[in-house]
């Protein structure tokens, strides 16, 4: 009986230490993921302010990724990146 006590506690604790190691990594998976997405909409907005100018940035995995990670230091350098070679 003891053994199974002891066997249950150690489960228990091993789970909280697993979910702990992990937990972080997918905490910054997931906030990269919500600010691809809200670059993403940042992009579709740029867009939409820009078709009245002529100017359109592409919207694709890549500009999604770099405004997430970059925020909006990563859209002022989409934007200067467009107007320098296009």
């Amino acid at each position: 009986m003891d053994i199974n006590i002891i066997t249950y506690l150690a489960c228990i604790c091993f789970i909280f230490i697993f979910g702990r190691i992990f937990i972080v990594p997918i905490k910054k998976i997931l906030k990269l993921v919500l600010n691809s997405i809200l670059g993403g909409v940042v992009i579709f907005i740029i867009n939409l302010i820009g078709a009245n100018f002529g100017f359109h940035i592409g919207l694709n995995f890549f500009t999604s990724i770099l405004i997430g990670l970059l925020g909006l230091p990563g859209v002022v350098c989409l934007i200067i990146i467009k107007l320098l070679i296009g």
